[in-house]
């Protein structure tokens, strides 16, 4: 199985991005994690230039969408929103559909962040994403100064962040995606 994880965040040192590497290595031995980092050269939305000979970005984020079974998605929130890259990013797919009955988890690292994980969660129900509510938990994480081994040595937080991984797979596995 194939599961590519989003982080809605193109800082180097991002509590979103520390969680999904911390997500890759949780992975079973059958499940293949991704870890898409292009987000930041995805140019500004403009329907007039999504066309057959879609801008190279756009192109190489579609196919890796179509191409996973599943994604996972972790944003942080700006100003009570899906950060700007992420919600440009969606926006390139809403007509083209990559999202359409693809199982999706949302994982919140903070759960002060009720904006963006909701904001995120109408989005993609727009987009036809199916949002697994098991695979989708608020992690508490954020001003933690926490980096990946921080977060799998947390009890807690690992069991909570492999607990959503396997709700997804399950998910996933048994809907035949």
């Amino acid at each position: 199985m194939k599961i590519l994880a989003i982080s809605g965040s193109l800082r180097l040192n991002s509590t979103n991005t520390k969680l999904l590497r911390a997500i890759v290595q949780l992975a079973p031995t059958d499940v293949e994690i991704n870890l898409y980092d292009k987000l930041g050269a995805i140019p500004p939305f403009n329907l007039d230039l999504d066309n057959e000979n879609a801008l190279a970005a756009v192109a190489d984020f579609r196919s890796e969408l179509q191409a996973a079974d599943a994604i996972v998605v972790c944003s942080p929130e700006y100003a009570h929103g899906v950060s700007g890259v992420l919600k440009n990013a969606l926006d390139w797919i809403v007509s083209s559909g990559e999202f359409m009955n693809k199982p999706v988890g949302i994982i919140n690292a903070s759960p002060r962040s009720l904006y963006a994980h909701n904001a995120l969660i109408e989005t993609l129900t727009v987009m036809m994403a199916i949002i697994i509510p098991e695979a989708s938990p608020a992690v508490p994480v954020a001003g933690r100064s926490l980096d990946e081994a921080g977060i799998l040595a947390d009890q807690e937080l690992a069991t909570s962040l492999l607990n959503a991984i396997d709700a997804l797979v399950n998910f996933t596995e048994k809907s035949d995606h």
